[in-house]
């Protein structure tokens, strides 16, 4: 066997093993904790299919009454989230109502600006790979205060103080094209330029998540919150 043949197979071996390890860690749900947490959807298009009817109904301001307290000891034991959610850490957005999901039921990575980082990656592959997500979405929201900061320092190069200018640097990849094309309404625009660039970035990511999309086993999909309807907008 060639040397590059060998080292694939040993990655192949390590990541599987790695993953093994982390799998039996989790314990498997009972029945109590599988009707408090709620199964799994079955398939991508079903996740997404639940999270957006959740969405309905939370526009339509008729959320599920649930006892929270009723299934806490047994999510004690386990999770099995069906979808996870990269969001922007935004104090007005919050996943778990906007999708009328309760405790165990979302993995929830949150970042100002909702960018894919190191940590949020494998965050997320854990969440696919080891607890059985079937879709992430990545959630931008409307007047995004940290979309508006990167907007406002690529058209007039201000400086941000401290650790912001690495959310700026973060972004600009995504959201630069579309200044660049002057667009009308541009701060909505560049919300959904920097979540289709964030998207792109989590389905080509491998050797986890690119490998799950293209076996059709998970879903990377786009949405934005709007704050004044509580909407969430496929993009």
């Amino acid at each position: 066997m060639c040397e590059t043949c060998r080292s694939d197979v040993s990655r192949r071996t390590l990541m599987a093993g790695g993953l093994g390890l982390l799998a039996a860690a989790s314990l498997p749900l009972s029945a109590q904790a599988q009707t408090q947490a709620g199964v799994p959807s079955d398939t991508p298009d079903a996740a997404l299919d639940k999270l957006m009817q959740g969405n309905e109904r939370y526009i339509a301001g008729q959320m599920r009454e649930r006892d929270f307290s009723a299934g806490r000891a047994a999510r004690a034991e386990s999770q099995a989230p069906f979808a996870a959610i990269l969001g922007c850490a935004d104090s007005r957005v919050a996943p778990e109502l906007a999708f009328d999901q309760g405790p165990g039921s979302l993995f929830v990575v949150r970042v100002a600006g909702n960018f894919v980082t190191p940590d949020g990656l494998a965050s997320l592959e854990y969440g696919a790979a080891v607890l059985g997500t079937k879709v992430i979405m990545v959630l931008g929201h409307s007047n995004c205060g940290a979309v508006n900061a990167t907007v406002a320092a690529l058209q007039k190069g201000n400086d941000l103080p401290g650790h912001i200018a690495d959310l700026v640097r973060a972004m600009k990849p995504g959201i630069e094209p579309v200044l660049q094309k002057k667009e009308e309404d541009l701060r909505h625009q560049a919300v959904v330029a920097n979540v289709r660039a964030n998207v792109r970035q989590l389905q080509e990511s491998k050797p986890i998540l690119a490998e799950m999309v293209s076996s059709k086993k998970l879903r990377v999909v786009g949405g934005v919150y709007d704050l004044a309807s509580g909407k969430v907008e496929l993009v």
